[in-house]
Parts: structure tokens; sequence; C-alpha cells
């Protein structure tokens, strides 16, 4: 299966992967801004945006695996990989798989623990009522609100409408398939000790659904981590602050592309 994506600009490949759920088209920012320096690929995960949801059973794996047949159909060896909420489980889950392929590690507004059984059974109702209502009314009602941050909430309505019409157009199959998949990921922190490249780790200090304990969690177990903190954001911050989200992942990426030359 094929992901749809937007590939634009030149220089060393930056792959983004996108919040849940939302899609690619998150990315705007991201793409008008770094292409400039960097070849940035942002890919719709499996059900969302221009891509299908096929037939495998919920996993984040499954979802990394799509992602290295992107990066095969495209000719691109190594990356750096990067990824917001659930696209940073989803990257998590491509440097357990497909390490070799790897430059640099960003991870945004994400955690490395597996859900806790409340958190697993709650993305599970999540889905079960996805499936029932054939619409996505419970994250209209129950997520969005947690997506942005106070700033966000009372100074950008145009960023909060934004980010309304992209969970308004998700698909419910595909978001009750990426909550199962969620749900079911593994522990990766212990992974995260592991890793021989260079990683970034951003965080919306008004994030109210991961927390900076989650950030620096994931910070302290690289070898070789920086961390971000982004103010006046919420758990979007390539949306809510997309200049100082730019200017952090472009310092890291052309870092890394200098050293690796």
């Amino acid at each position: 299966m094929q992901l749809y994506s937007r590939d634009v600009g030149d220089g060393t490949p930056l792959v983004l992967l996108h919040a849940f759920p939302l899609s690619s088209a998150m990315w705007l920012a991201q793409r008008e801004s770094l292409s400039a320096r960097f070849r940035v690929l942002t890919p719709d995960l499996r059900g969302f945006g221009g891509s299908p949801l096929g037939t495998a059973e919920p996993s984040v794996d499954v979802m990394a695996d799509d992602v290295a047949a992107l990066l095969d159909a495209k000719g691109i060896d190594r990356a750096v990989v990067g990824g917001l909420s659930m696209g940073g489980y989803v990257t998590l889950a491509f440097c357990r798989r497909h390490a070799d392929r790897v430059l640099g590690l960003v991870l945004a507004d994400t955690k490395a623990t597996a859900d806790t059984e409340a958190a697993a059974a709650d993305r599970l109702r999540t889905a079960e009522r996805l499936e029932a209502d054939k619409t996505v009314d419970v994250l209209l009602e129950d997520l969005l609100p947690r997506l942005v941050g106070p700033t966000t909430m009372r100074q950008r309505a145009l960023i909060y409408g934004r980010v309304r019409g992209l969970v308004q157009s998700a698909p419910p199959a595909a978001a009750a398939w990426a909550q199962r998949a969620m749900a079911a990921r593994p522990d990766a922190l212990e992974l995260l000790g592991e890793l021989p490249f260079p990683a970034l780790v951003v965080h919306g200090e008004e994030d109210e659904i991961t927390t900076e304990e989650d950030a620096r969690a994931m910070a302290d177990a690289l070898p070789n981590a920086e961390l971000t903190l982004v103010p006046r954001s919420g758990h979007l911050t390539a949306v809510e602050q997309p200049q100082l989200f730019n200017e952090a992942v472009a310092e890291f990426a052309a870092a890394l592309g200098r050293t690796t030359r």
C-alpha cells in the first residue's frame, strides 16, 4: 500500500509524521519554510488524508513500515524522521524497525511510554463510538478542546478554526483504527537508550495531552538529545507556534546535514 505524501524542496530529507486525527495538511507552515533548506516529505498516515486505510490489523508497526515503503518509493535511503503526537509514536516504531534509515530524530509533543490500562481503555471506547456513530463527533467533543493551548484559544482563532476543520475531516474508520493501534503500542523508553543518532525533543509549555515530564524523560533517556520548550503553545506546537518549531527543527537538521557529509 502506498501512502499519499507531499514532497517539496531539496537537500537533507526530512520526514514529518502528523498528529491524530489530522493529516499532512497540518505541516503547511513546515513545507513552506523548511523546504528552502531541506527535502520535506509529509505523508498522510494510513487512512488519513489521501492515503487508503487498507486491511491490516491496527498497529503502529504497520504505520512505520508504510513510511519505510514510502522512502523506498522515493529513493531515499536515510532521513531525519520526526513526528508529533501520534506521529511520534510512529516515529518510535520506525526507529525500532528501521533504525538504519534514520539520520536524526524529532519527537514533538509525544511520549515513549505505553498507555496505562485506563488510557488504553479510553482509546478503545472512543474507537467503538467512532465505529458506531460513523462520525468524529466524539473527537470534536473530547479531544479538540485539548489539542491547542489556552493562548491559541484566546488569541489565534484562525488556527483553532483550522485545527477544528482538520479534525472534522478525519474519516471515522481511520480514526478508530489509529486509536486501536495507539492503545496497543509498546513502551519505547528503553529503546531510546539504544538509539545512536542525535535527537530533538520539542514540547509545548501549554500541552495538556503530554507533559513536560514526558518530554524530559525522553530527552534524558536518549544518549544525544536536546530539549526545546515552546512557550504559548499547546499540543500542536508545529501549528500553534510554527516559527519557533521551524527554527528548532532547521537548526537541528542543518547540523545533521553538515556532520553526515
